[in-house]
């Protein structure tokens, strides 16, 4: 689990979309440059940025002259940096103009062009295939080991590789934390009570400790995990970036205010709407409190 969370779950930063002047679409070329702009692209996709702030960046490149266009010629601000800045971009062969505006995004996992394309995509804006994740490769081995004379012990070793944007260290940390926030439910902190009656079952014990009967099926559908909806990875990753995590946070929230997250146009709310109506629900419920939480 926690080698799956560390390629997948980490927040990380990358370049998901392109505007170069006078290109229309990713199949053009630029006269005095040797790539195409297909191949510009892939390079582009390679490009390692942090950003650290927690909207959109816009960042440029700016060339008028000759030469090999690498990573250290991106225009950034204080917030936005490119870790690898020795990556080749373009050549160009030619003392011509090449202006060129990359959009950096945060995310998780991998979101491919395709989910990230919007119908009212200003022309000229060429969407890329998105990898956020900071962490590149992860190897483990369990071997024997000893402590003091008792040798039934395991060792476990990890070895974690990074793009640079985060340390492997680091990446291990916010790995565990996610892993503890998503065991978190499966602990109780309530004491142990009286038994119950054989023939009340759980709306017997609701009922004896004062809390009105509950429909059990809409309980089961409100404390479902996202996952559950498959949902599209773009609106995933909207939604857990307001640490909506199950479907009873997501019922509670409104059209307007979903709207408001970042990313989140309504091509996806058309997508969560319908999965909440194929299973009965809708957004801006009022829902009852959930058991887990009455009990602690």
């Amino acid at each position: 689990s926690l080698r799956r969370i560390l390629l997948s779950s980490l927040e990380g930063s990358a370049v998901t979309r392109v505007k170069i002047q006078g290109v229309q679409h990713e199949f053009s070329t630029i006269p005095g440059v040797v790539e195409d702009i297909t191949d510009v692209c892939l390079n582009l996709k390679s490009l390692v940025v942090k950003n650290h702030s927690s909207t959109s960046k816009v960042l440029r490149i700016d060339r008028h002259e000759r030469g090999v266009v690498t990573g250290g010629d991106v225009i950034t601000d204080d917030q936005v940096e490119v870790i690898n800045k020795d990556l080749v971009i373009a050549t160009m062969t030619e003392d011509v103009p090449l202006y060129v505006e990359l959009t950096v995004e945060n995310g998780r996992g991998y979101v491919p062009a395709s989910e990230r394309y919007e119908q009212e995509e200003e022309l000229g804006v060429i969407p890329l295939d998105a990898a956020f994740s900071p962490v590149v490769r992860v190897r483990y081995k369990v071997e024997e080991t000893r402590v003091g004379q008792r040798t039934n012990y395991d060792r476990l070793i990890m070895e974690i590789w990074t793009n640079g944007t985060v340390t492997p260290e680091m990446a291990l940390i916010e790995a565990a934390k996610i892993l503890r926030k998503h065991l978190n439910p499966f602990i109780t902190y309530r004491e142990p009570g009286p038994e119950l009656p054989p023939e009340g079952g759980l709306k017997g014990m609701l009922e004896a400790t004062g809390y009105a009967p509950v429909d059990l099926e809409l309980e089961e559908k409100l404390n479902q995990s996202l996952a559950e909806l498959n949902l599209s990875v773009r609106a995933t990753n909207c939604l857990e970036s307001e640490g909506i995590t199950t479907v009873r946070d997501l019922v509670t929230r409104s059209e307007d205010e979903l709207l408001q997250v970042r990313n989140f146009g309504e091509t996806t709310l058309h997508e969560v709407r319908n999965r909440l109506n194929a299973i009965g629900l809708r957004l801006g419920m009022k829902v009852p409190k959930s058991m887990s939480s009455a009990n602690r």
